[in-house]
């Protein structure tokens, strides 16, 4: 079973999934959060086109470690995905991951115009990498 890895964002919720052996997360795509029907209803496609068994869900926080408003957007999220599907949900760390993202796609070349398709999906690569790591 693969894990999926989820940033979520106003506009965009990023996507990446992890191989069968939990060693490499690679970004998929970004899925708009509205409506949430439609949202739901690609989020259940890609778990049952990849076997997903865990889906990664990243919270934001402080650089203090503390909770803030996005953080209750991410909570509220996480409770009406939880509703709706039957995989198991795990919330994670998340931050800077958005900052890494831009940053590896500037240092990639990636032209700017570009780099709003695919930071979301990077995000979610990186906040999925950075749980995998911690597995082994």
């Amino acid at each position: 079973m693969r894990i999926l890895g989820l940033d979520h964002g106003t506009r965009r919720i990023g996507v990446a999934v992890s191989d069968e052996l939990h060693l490499i997360a690679q970004p998929l795509e970004y899925i708009t959060p509205e409506p949430f029907a439609d949202f739901l209803k690609r989020l259940k496609e890609i778990l049952a086109e990849k076997e997903v068994g865990l889906i990664l869900i990243g919270m934001p926080r402080n650089m203090d470690g503390s909770y803030g408003p996005a953080a209750l957007k991410v909570q509220e999220f996480t409770a009406a995905v939880k509703d709706a599907i039957t995989v198991p949900l795990k919330l994670w760390d998340e931050r800077l991951t958005t900052k890494q993202a831009q940053m590896y796609l500037i240092q990639g070349g990636v032209r700017r115009d570009q780099r709003k398709e695919k930071v979301d999906k990077t995000a979610a690569a990186i906040l999925l990498q950075s749980y995998l790591d911690g597995l082994h």
